[in-house]
């Protein structure tokens, strides 16, 4: 169970996964606005597109304000543009403005109060009542726009507004003043849906999902009565106050409103009919003639919007009126009508301008349903963004690991840009899906994955760095750990050379000793042998006794590690005679202190060996037995150093070197070469002429040449009387004159003791 529930990459993946799958389907409000900040970015990003020519504005900007006055304007300017606009052939005019109250007119109200003064004086003039009449229908603007609306052939969609709650805007009216507008509604002549369809008959039409309004805030009767159609122009903001999504229903009574947008296109397309469908969960679909609006559960419609403001063309009113603009630039149009000044309020925020007329959203609706091109958060949405969450953790928990500092950033970098690019990719061809949560899992995933690689690393350095410090240089431990792939703990077989070496006579030296002084200087020499071994960068496998063995070419691979094992091997025997004349000039009585040293290069194996709770880092083989037997064999040829064929090989063009026999090695049948390594480019002239003549000795004898090789030996042994390799050949030689070998002799000599 515990190996089950063991950390590694893979398992913390999995568990950040699980704690953002939770958040995701709690959906905080944060992540929320992220997430629209991040369509709104994906729009800028893809920068303005072409609307159609279809949808154009009358707008009630600056300029019209300056040339015809303050708004609102007397009814019967806008009967002026409504004739003007229908003169010039617009298809549809809407007007995204509402006329809920009787228009305030000066002239009106003298003539009422004529009236009355006359009726009180008795005045009884027919002909005088009937001017008054007839100047009252010239002077009242209401009746002069409703029967112009009446007069053009251009219909005309009335904008009109929805409450949704009874809040501070009608808080004044009384409760039988509301019930009075509520019953309004009856009045409203083609505002709601045409058809509005079940898939049962258990369907209730009173869900929540539908955006419920309280009551209707409708037009003048006059005017009502004299149009084609209304539409709400009521919008709502996301949480962070941008108008992204449009209601294309909503509810009050037992009545389905429709907007203006869908009004005014309902007559470009010659009246077509709308229909609404609904199901248990809210709105199926909403729709006018043969298209279909992607709408969502509640009904709205998110608004694919074409660019900043102005992208729709803007003609100021002003100028309509004054007559500038060329004939025709209304024919077969839907013109809008609504303001943009900023003194008037209907500026919306939208994902391209913080201050964007709200007449121009209608616009981008109703673009939207022309082109067909619409924006849609599609039902599958949720299980790609489950998907992409899960995916990017699982694919940075199985891969990041494997890479090194420098790949897996550029891993993470790609495989981000890879989540990016799809998801914008989809955002071009109408898919709007999450791309917060996504990115979200890989920052959470990336970061915890490096922090728990990094303290997992930062452990496993303290681990190699404690298990190392002991037994290797300091620049070694170093380099392992920048480079800890090159680093394998476990058994491995590589060529190594492994040096030993042993103190001469150590038990006679022990017991002229008292325990105290003995272990002083044993700490002494190897000290200073130890401090050797880690300046050539080589590895202290273990003391035994009084004998060192170290490696070189383990943990890290060393080239030429020969030429570093036989560099602290000279160097041992020069800090040994120097390490002799201390101990002399402190103590003339102490020991004399002698090592022989081994030296051999190799196939072995290395790693750590021993039992599950007690291991040592070491090598093992046949190579390293022989580096052992040739430290034990400088007794037998008084010698200091020897080294085996294969270190001689890799050695030989910068040191020098005496061959001094062929072997055969306890328990091995093939022979090997063992060398004397006498010194390194400031070696002695007289050991190079010791080396030279002993070698022709040799090549004598191996050619069993016995009497030149006695020649030859006996030479050497004149100049050089302490050598005792010379010695030993002149035994040998002297033994085979008398008794010669068989016929198959090939020189080799065999060694009997380990």
């Amino acid at each position: 169970m515990k190996r089950f529930f063991k950390i590694n990459p893979l398992v913390l993946s999995l568990a950040l996964v699980a704690v953002i799958l939770i958040i995701y389907l709690i959906g905080p409000r944060f992540f929320e606005i992220m997430a629209l900040k991040a369509l709104d970015l994906r729009f800028m990003v893809r920068g303005p597109i072409q609307p159609g020519p279809e949808v154009v504005i009358a707008v009630i900007d600056e300029k019209s304000v300056d040339e015809i006055g303050r708004w609102p304007w007397p009814r019967s300017k806008m009967a002026e543009l409504i004739r003007a606009l229908g003169d010039d052939g617009a298809k549809v005019i809407a007007l995204d403005i509402g006329f809920f109250e009787p228009d305030n007119n000066t002239n009106l109200g003298l003539i009422d109060r004529i009236n009355q003064k006359i009726s009180s004086i008795g005045v009884n003039d027919d002909r005088l009542l009937r001017l008054l009449e007839r100047e009252k229908e010239l002077a009242d603007n209401d009746l002069i726009l409703a029967r112009t609306i009446k007069e053009v052939k251009t219909p005309v969609v009335l904008g009109q507004f929805l409450h949704i709650e009874r809040d501070e805007s009608i808080a004044h009216l009384s409760p039988e003043q509301v019930q009075a507008k509520i019953a309004e509604i009856d009045k409203v002549i083609n505002s709601d849906y045409v058809f509005v369809r079940a898939p049962s008959a258990d369907v209730q039409l009173q869900g929540e999902a539908f955006i419920q309004a309280f009551m209707p805030e409708i037009n003048i009767p006059p005017l009502v009565e004299a149009a084609a159609a209304s539409g709400y122009f009521n919008m709502f903001p996301d949480p962070d106050g941008a108008v992204r999504r449009v209601p294309m229903v909503m509810k009050v009574r037992d009545k389905f409103f429709m907007p203006l947008s869908l009004q005014a296109l309902r007559y470009y397309l010659d009246g077509a009919d709308s229909f609404l469908e609904v199901s248990h969960v809210g709105v199926e679909r909403v729709g006018v003639g043969d298209v279909a609006l992607p709408t969502d559960e509640a009904g709205r419609l998110l608004v694919n919007y074409r660019g900043p403001q102005k992208t729709f063309p803007h003609f100021s009113i002003a100028d309509i009126l004054a007559g500038r603009l060329a004939k025709g630039t209304f024919q077969n149009k839907i013109v809008l009508v609504g303001p943009t000044a900023v003194g008037i309020y209907d500026l919306r925020v939208t994902p391209f301008d913080s201050v964007f007329p709200g007449v121009e959203i209608h616009a981008n609706v109703i673009d939207n349903i022309l082109r067909g091109d619409f924006l849609l958060h599609p039902n599958w949405a949720a299980l790609y963004d489950i998907a992409s969450i899960i995916i990017i953790a699982l694919l940075l928990g199985l891969l990041l690991p494997r890479f090194s500092a420098t790949i897996g950033p550029l891993f993470g970098l790609g495989l981000l840009t890879v989540s990016v690019v799809a998801n914008y990719a989809l955002f071009l061809q109408g898919y709007w899906v999450n791309i917060i949560y996504p990115a979200l899992t890989f920052v959470v995933v990336y970061t915890g994955i490096t922090i728990f690689r990094y303290m997992t690393e930062e452990r496993e350095k303290k681990k190699v760095k404690g298990a190392f410090s002991h037994y290797v240089n300091e620049s070694v431990v170093t380099e392992m750990l920048k480079n800890p792939d090159m680093l394998k703990l476990g058994g491995e077989k590589r060529i190594m050379t492994v040096l030993f070496s042993d103190i001469r006579g150590f038990t006679t030296i022990s017991e002229r000793l008292d325990p105290e002084a003995l272990v002083h200087l044993l700490n002494r020499y190897l000290t200073l042998m130890t401090d050797l071994v880690f300046k050539y960068d080589g590895l202290l496998d273990k003391y035994i006794g009084d004998a060192i063995m170290a490696v070189w070419g383990a943990p890290l691979e060393q080239p030429g590690h020969a030429g570093l094992a036989c560099r602290t091997g000279l160097e041992m025997m020069s800090t040994l005679a120097r390490l002799r004349e201390e101990l002399k000039a402190e103590d003339p009585n102490v020991p004399y202190l002698d090592i022989g040293i081994g030296l051999n290069t190799g196939p072995m194996v290395v790693g750590n060996m021993g039992s599950n709770t007690r291991f040592d880092y070491t090598v093992m083989g046949d190579s390293v037995n022989l580096g052992s037997r040739l430290e034990g064999a400088n007794k037998q040829y008084g010698t200091n150093i020897l080294i085996g064929e294969m270190t001689y090989e890799q050695i030989k063009d910068e040191m020098y070197c005496r061959e001094l026999d062929s072997v055969a090695v306890k328990g091995k049948k093939l022979p090997v070469r063992i060398y004397e390594l006498l010194g390194g480019v400031d070696v002695s002239p007289q050991k190079i002429k010791l080396a030279r003549a002993f070698h022709r000795g040799l090549t004598a004898y191996k050619s069993r040449q016995w009497g030149k090789a006695e020649r030859i030996f006996k030479a050497v042994k004149e100049h050089f009387p302490e050598d005792k390799p010379t010695q030993i050949y002149l035994d040998r030689v002297a033994e085979l004159q008398k008794t010669p070998p068989p016929p198959d002799w090939d020189g080799v000599f065999v060694m009997t003791t380990k």
